[in-house]
């Protein structure tokens, strides 16, 4: 992508129903964890060591996404560790495993434990907090691993919450998801921007009237059918350095 194109995606315009009256900073930022603060390319070599082929690893991330999405949408709720065990039992079934698929399911889930941040991520998050930004995380996952992720990287003082969308019964991107985070934080939405690898919780934040940042670490298109978001940046230390243009809001908490 070029920076041309970048440049295209900057915070909100004053046509943008986030930002009306010009371009501004958030007051607070969600970020998604997995794959957007978890750099999860180490599951690959998880899934070698019981005997799959790593190209797995992504047929069962998309498949835990898709099962988990349509339970939120038929009304229904599981744990993201449940649904991600049971995938995985699907996904491996025709696998000549070294071990029992038990074993098998234990040793990859057990590698979320051991996951990292992206190389950009701790300059980023610091660069965000310089801004006075507040940060939260909200992940469809269990808000352990996130913890753990960020202990693990010296970052966690930097963010004044955890969130896990088990809190909301729905996962994202469903409007409540985002609506049960903002409540936590008591923000409201157009102070708020959610920052994701996904363009998937893109659309969804967008269409419950938050603000948006992609991080695009591969260069690849962003699907036309979504919302499109209101940056499209390759790191966190450039979502930072663009952020850094604007005035961050000074508002209160909001108080309900």
């Amino acid at each position: 992508m070029t920076d041309e194109q970048h440049a295209d995606h900057r915070i909100p315009s004053r046509d943008h129903p986030v930002s009306p009256d010009g371009p501004r900073a958030p007051a607070l930022i969600l970020f998604d964890v997995n794959e957007t603060l978890s750099d999860m390319s180490s599951l690959r070599g998880r899934f070698e060591d019981v005997g799959a082929p790593a190209h797995l690893a992504a047929t069962w991330f998309a498949s835990l996404l898709r099962d988990g999405f349509a339970l939120t949408v038929s009304g229904a709720s599981e744990p993201f560790g449940q649904i991600a065990a049971e995938a995985l039992r699907g996904t491996l079934h025709e696998s000549p495993l070294n071990r029992s698929i038990e074993d098998a399911v234990r040793h990859i889930m057990d590698g979320f434990a051991a996951l990292t941040v992206h190389s950009d991520v701790p300059d980023g998050v610091r660069a965000l907090r310089r801004l006075e930004i507040r940060l939260v995380t909200l992940s469809n996952g269990a808000a352990s691993v996130a913890e753990v992720l960020l202990d693990r990287a010296g970052l966690r003082s930097h963010f004044e919450a955890t969130l896990s969308v088990e809190g909301a019964g729905v996962w994202k991107p469903a409007p409540d998801s985002y609506a049960y985070a903002l409540d936590r934080c008591a923000t409201d939405p157009m102070d708020a921007m959610l920052v994701a690898v996904h363009p998937w919780d893109i659309d969804g934040a967008v269409r419950a009237g938050l603000g948006a940042a992609w991080i695009n670490r591969t260069g690849a298109p962003y699907p036309a059918y979504f919302r499109p978001p209101d940056l499209n940046v390759r790191s966190l230390t450039e979502l930072a350095d663009q952020l850094s243009r604007f005035d961050v809001p000074r508002r209160p908490h909001r108080s309900d």
